[in-house]
């Protein structure tokens, strides 16, 4: 007698199991914990503590993501939570941060630059989540590395300059311009790029680990020059970009009408 296996066939009108991923989802929750500790600390004034906490989020931001896919975790329900998270660390927590300590002065207009940081925030997640495909670089400065910029703004200038700004038109600035980055069409990289499975060359690890040795001596200094590098570098490669894309336009005009 032959016993054949029969295979069980999906059904497509069945429901999902019941019940979330534990270890991604719990990193994220921890980024969002440290977002919210952001904003209780800048409230009460403990810039530096806020500032740190932002910084430290972006470790639990980049650990979910990568133990979900190494662990075959990922799930709708985490990347909703992740984009909440985002919002409560990079978006909310940076743009209270630098209201309460560089734009209180500006009343109105302080408030409402404050705001819009918050808003090109969310409007870049948003924007985030509806992309299909792979994702590897950036459309628009990723949250997570504008709110770097603030709070490493914030330590630099307390730490190293032992700075406090009195109504300086500085910072106002600098939160217009990350803002209007968050939501504009500029290409930034990510790790997402890098693949860590092929080999590289030797002088990657070890300039590795001259940059561990410099963060391990002056965090502050460290996270304040990478932060500046990163923007700065999407800017000038951005504006190589729109040259080129503008002189190969200028070119094919040229042998358009030389055809014509």
């Amino acid at each position: 007698m032959i016993i054949r296996k029969t295979k069980k066939i999906k059904d497509p009108n069945r429901k999902p199991g019941r019940g979330v991923y534990i270890l991604p989802n719990a990193l994220t929750l921890c980024g969002m914990f440290l977002g919210f500790y952001a904003i209780a600390s800048a409230i009460n004034g403990k810039f530096i503590h806020a500032a740190w906490a932002i910084i430290i989020a972006n470790i639990f931001d980049g650990l979910d993501g990568w133990v979900a896919r190494l662990t075959k975790t990922t799930s709708r329900f985490g990347v909703e939570l992740d984009s909440l998270s985002d919002l409560v660390a990079f978006g909310v927590a940076p743009s209270i941060l630098i209201y309460k300590w560089a734009l209180f002065d500006f009343g109105r207009i302080g408030f409402a630059l404050a705001f819009l940081f918050t808003a090109c925030g969310a409007l870049r997640l948003a924007r985030f989540n509806i992309q299909t495909g792979i994702i590897k670089s950036f459309k628009g400065l990723p949250i997570p590395g504008a709110a770097t910029v603030i709070a490493a703004t914030v330590l630099f200038c307390i730490e190293i300059l032992e700075y406090s700004p009195e109504k300086n038109f500085l910072f106002p600035f600098i939160t217009l311009i990350l803002a209007i980055m968050m939501v504009s069409n500029l290409k930034f990289h990510g790790l997402k790029e890098v693949d860590f499975r092929e080999k590289k060359p030797a002088w990657i690890l070890f300039s590795f680990i001259l940059l561990l040795f410099f963060i391990v001596i002056h965090p502050t200094v460290a996270v304040f020059i990478l932060a500046t590098i990163y923007v700065t570098w999407g800017i000038i490669e951005n504006i190589i970009i729109i040259i080129k894309n503008r002189s190969q336009k200028t070119e094919v005009k040229d042998e358009e009408n030389k055809d014509i």
